[in-house]
């Protein structure tokens, strides 16, 4: 619980009012996740301050990161703009030390600290320890905490014995694309977008064993989609053997392979809405909002065992996990079932307005705790 007495909560003389609006510092609050927490009528009484633009980001950017607000001059400095502080990501390039002094900085100005711990282990380090130091700060010093699912939540019990808060995922696909109607297709489609290779990806033992699976099943094809970027000597995620191997299997008419470009959102949801399963091929990872947005859109997701997945939503499981590595008979499996039963796991728009409702009260409710 929270053992300061939040400037906020003085100036309104101890308590806080229903009508009052709560002004919260959210790290980031541009995020599609941040976003959604807010009431879809803006009826919540919570006002997020706007992400402030990073060095060297151009005036139109929506860029957020690296976030400025975690700097504690930015908290010395703008204190008496925010009533609650809420992190939720971006703190990859922040040490221990750094951290530490957020809090400080924080203490300082009676401000609590909300954590939304959506990673456990981050997907985008492959040595899991920068980011165990980071929840080694985060976690104690946070006066609430919320995570997505009840696996999570038990692994922050039994790591560092605190309680935290599960509040679903709320919705990733905005109306009207929310309720409109799935696009019709032939055969059956089976996609696993590799994006940038991500650290948390092992792509190639999965791709293969999909091919394998698909070929045996009539009317099924795979395709796999990657950034151009992967092919660019320049970029970060340069991987010619990795390319090269997707285009050996797609020269031997084993799967469709596109590279391109970042697809926009509403690229990526007729991409996302033309496949019948959408494979997540992470070695290891909490929650993802990928799978999310297959819910909203109904397409099918086979996610893997490592992490929370199949507690946020109705999924197909597979065995992959950084201790064993991929058990390809439980992913021919999750392949076979999903083109024997075509499940039809899509969310319904209302179920989404009222979850996305119920996230926001819950969440004016633990900052107005937290402030009372």
């Amino acid at each position: 619980m929270n053992h300061h007495t939040p400037a906020a909560a003085q100036r309104r003389g101890g308590g806080t009012a229903v009508s009052d609006v709560i002004r919260v510092a959210s790290v980031p609050a541009g995020h599609v996740y941040v976003r959604h927490c807010s009431d879809g009528q803006g009826s919540d009484g919570v006002v997020r301050l706007p992400d402030p633009r990073p060095n060297g980001a151009p005036s139109t950017s929506q860029r957020w990161w690296p976030p400025v607000m975690l700097d504690p001059e930015w908290v010395h400095a703008h204190h008496g703009d925010f009533d609650v502080f809420h992190l939720h990501f971006g703190f990859d390039a922040q040490s221990p030390q750094q951290l530490e002094s957020l809090v400080r900085a924080l203490r300082q100005y009676r401000k609590p600290l909300v954590y939304t711990v959506h990673d456990l282990r981050n997907p985008h380090q492959p040595d899991p320890a920068p980011h165990n130091a980071a929840l080694d700060v985060l976690v104690p010093a946070a006066d609430h905490l919320v995570t997505l699912t009840p696996g999570a939540a038990a692994e922050i019990a039994r790591r560092w014995g605190r309680t935290s808060t599960v509040l679903p995922h709320p919705h990733v696909v905005e109306e009207p694309r929310l309720s409109r109607a799935r696009p019709r297709h032939d055969g059956f489609r089976v996609g696993v977008h590799a994006k940038s290779l991500r650290p948390n990806m092992a792509l190639l033992p999965v791709v293969r064993t999909l091919a394998d699976t698909v070929a045996d099943l009539p009317g099924a094809e795979l395709r796999v989609n990657v950034h151009r970027e992967v092919g660019d000597p320049d970029a970060h995620a340069y991987a010619p053997d990795v390319l090269a191997q997707l285009r050996s299997l797609a020269d031997a008419g084993r799967l469709r392979l596109k590279v391109h470009d970042y697809f926009d959102d509403d690229q990526l949801w007729d991409y996302l809405a033309s496949l019948d399963l959408s494979v997540l091929p992470y070695l290891f990872g909490t929650h993802s909002g990928w799978l999310e947005a297959c819910h909203d859109l109904g397409t099918a997701v086979a996610a893997p065992t490592c992490g929370y997945y199949a507690e946020q939503r109705p999924c197909l499981s597979y065995g992959h996990t950084g201790r064993d590595g991929l058990h390809e008979g439980s992913l021919r499996a999750a392949v076979r079932e999903a083109y024997r039963t075509r499940p039809q796991w899509r969310a319904a728009a209302q179920d989404r307005a009222a979850e996305r409702a119920a996230v926001a009260a819950a969440h004016r409710t633990i900052y107005a705790e937290l402030l009372g």
